[in-house]
């Protein structure tokens, strides 16, 4: 049985769709003003681990994940600027412009990290109709006010469970403790719905209303987006953490105001990646995109692998010593399968279920990947089994790993190129007639041809890397 921790309720639960084999999934997605960064990617990762366990546990997965290309203020607070006309004004591009960019960028970074696309990627500002509508739903059944020249807001005191996803305490709440005071706001949690535009001032991205030219507030994007394409009741939300307190809340006050039932049943966050005790963050100078790591020598592989070493409910602190040590584990994972694919053996025992068992059992505990890990390594140390039943089991646990062995393994099994034979041929015959020289030479060739050849006593044998 699948347990998931439901941040609603705070324990772990059983988990059950709402319809049998089907699970509606919806992942806050990226605002795409700059690159994501290693810590906005951990929670991708934890996202695609989740979608896997569940199409292993043989469960049909509707995806659906947003895309923030306007709405979102510099604070939650619906203050501050709006984070696309920002980026423009620094980058001297149209917010248009900067949205497709790092629109891609961040896709560019999924496929990298192996992780699966949704199977709806869906735009804040080609659903501007859907977030109007659901304003004006809100308007008839008296959830909002307007505050002149700033915008339509959502009045809390009206929705009685407000904040019970991150148990608020409304009473003791003041202005400040964790949102700034607007002035008109009749309560420090009420919250932005549309924004309308400056006066004497054009907006890159605006659009007309009931209620004057302005733009979406940034969480009647996600209930909209995730209503249109979902329905009004699905099974799991996901996100980071920081998504909890503001975020997630306001969705779900918006949204069971308009539905009168509960919404979503399972949520579920993502913890920090952190760096000296310190989340990371794009304002922060330990901003660190995927292209950093790319370009101080690492695998995007080695950063999933680092990732999949902590739960994803645990904070994990990040240092060039951790991700050496990740890089490390999974470059010996990596030799281990190619030598298993190279020296054929065959021979089942016992532990081969008691492995598949254990696996199934980690991961179906509310993804606990650092177990999962182990028994990966469980496998590899089983010298009950042959090697071609080891290959097998880590071929299985793959397809929620995410590292790409069944690619691995399929490299290893196809035929060199005729050039590079002959390289080995000769640096065979090199060493027959024992010119070192020439063989080292050979070697370091094949080496950068994607070739390692190590020297034993059956003579040489070569692997891809």
């Amino acid at each position: 049985m699948l347990k998931l921790f439901n941040t609603l309720s705070r324990k772990k639960e059983s988990f059950k769709p709402i319809t049998d084999k089907l699970v509606k999934l919806y992942t806050c997605g990226p605002t795409v003003y700059n690159y994501a960064h290693i810590g906005n990617l951990r929670t991708y990762i934890f996202e695609d681990v989740l979608k896997r366990v569940l199409l292993v546990n043989d469960f049909s997965v509707q995806h659906v994940m947003n895309i923030t290309d306007v709405g979102h203020l510099t604070s939650d607070a619906d203050t501050g600027e709006e984070k696309m006309e920002l980026a423009s004004k620094r980058e001297g591009k149209s917010a248009w412009q900067l949205a497709e960019f790092y629109t891609k960028a961040f896709q560019k970074d999924l496929g990298r990290l192996s992780i699966l696309p949704p199977n709806v990627w869906c735009k804040a500002t080609d659903h501007i109709k859907e977030q109007i509508a659901l304003v004006q739903e809100l308007e008839k059944k008296r959830y909002t006010y307007v505050i002149p020249g700033d915008g339509v807001y959502y009045d809390t005191s009206k929705f009685k469970k407000y904040g019970k996803l991150a148990k608020l305490d409304i009473e003791g709440l003041k202005a400040g403790a964790r949102v700034e005071l607007v002035e008109g706001k009749r309560n420090p949690t009420d919250f932005a719905l549309w924004k309308f535009s400056p006066t004497g001032a054009k907006r890159q991205m605006e659009w007309e209303s009931p209620w004057g030219v302005g733009f979406p507030g940034w969480h009647i994007e996600c209930s909209a987006m995730s209503m249109t394409h979902l329905g009004d009741k699905f099974d799991i939300h996901c996100g980071g953490i920081d998504h909890i307190p503001v975020h997630h809340t306001n969705e779900i006050a918006q949204s069971e105001a308009v539905t009168g039932r509960k919404w979503v049943n399972y949520w579920m966050h993502g913890e920090f990646l952190v760096i000296d005790q310190g989340k990371m963050a794009k304002s922060g100078e330990n901003f660190i995109t995927l292209q950093a790591l790319l370009d101080k020598g690492y695998h995007a592989l080695d950063y999933r692998y680092f990732c999949l070493g902590a739960q994803y409910r645990s904070k994990l602190n990040f240092s060039w010593e951790a991700l050496d040590a990740a890089k490390n584990a999974w470059r010996n994972l990596r030799d281990r399968i190619m030598d298993f694919r190279q020296n054929h053996t065959t021979k089942m025992g016992a532990s081969f279920e008691k492995h598949k068992e254990a696996f199934l059992d980690a991961i179906n505990d509310d993804l606990n990947m650092p177990v999962a890990l182990a028994e990966v390594w469980a496998v590899v140390k089983d010298e009950t089994l042959g090697t071609h039943e080891r290959l097998q089991l880590l071929e299985d646990f793959d397809r929620v790993l995410g590292l790409g062995i069944a690619q691995l393994v399929a490299s290893q099994s196809q035929p060199l190129s005729p050039g590079l034979q002959q390289l080995l041929d000769d640096r065979a015959a090199a060493r027959k007639l024992k010119d070192f020289k020439r063989s080292d030479e050979l070697r370091k060739e094949l080496l950068k041809q994607g070739i390692h050849v190590e020297d034993g006593p059956d003579g040489q044998r070569w692997k891809r890397v």
